[in-house]
């Protein structure tokens, strides 16, 4: 199988645009050679996310409204870096901020894109270790509630469909994982 792009695009404009994304539309000819379009949104930030849990083998969720999905979700800390900077420095002020906690022991985990059919959105996930607690610092747009649960608790969660956040459903599924020797 060859890994060359089989796409030629005949046109491209951009169709939408904000400070966190832009939509693309391209006039394209397919693989078979047929013409079409193929819209695609670049995101101007990674998606970080935090899976913080404590010697107690406790982690931290974060619950709010989502807003695309027009429902409460629980997840990890999550939040955006921009492209080109430091992605742990991000997840270190996402984790103050959603949470107040500050951790001294970080390992990156998992990088994936969470939707590589229409965008081109990186997702990084950190596993976050040895914390002390501030005062959390949500951003005025977000209306969060914080609660710390059991890790086999959120995995029983993520099983049972009540964490189906892209980033959260990974994060806890490879750290499981790691935990039995993968």
């Amino acid at each position: 199988m060859s890994e060359q792009n089989p796409w030629t695009i005949l046109e491209s404009k951009i169709i939408y645009q904000n400070p966190w994304i832009s939509l693309t539309e391209h006039q394209v000819l397919n693989p078979s050679g047929g013409k079409g379009i193929y819209g695609e949104v670049h995101f101007e930030n990674y998606a970080i996310g935090i899976i913080a849990i404590d010697e107690d083998d406790m982690i931290w969720l974060v619950g709010q409204y989502r807003f695309p999905l027009k429902q409460y979700s629980w997840e990890l800390p999550e939040g955006g870096g921009p492209l080109g900077g430091n992605p742990l420095d991000s997840a270190k002020r996402e984790l103050l901020e959603e949470t107040g906690l500050v951790a001294k022991e970080w390992t990156e985990v998992l990088r994936m894109h969470l939707s590589n059919s229409v965008s081109d959105e990186l997702g990084i996930l950190y596993l976050a270790k040895d914390f002390e607690q501030f005062e959390a610092e949500p951003e005025e747009t977000e209306q969060l509630e914080v609660k710390k649960i059991l890790f086999d608790e959120a995995f029983a969660m993520v099983m049972n469909g009540e964490i189906t956040d892209s980033l959260s459903v990974a994060g806890i599924l490879k750290v499981k994982l790691m935990r039995e020797g993968f």
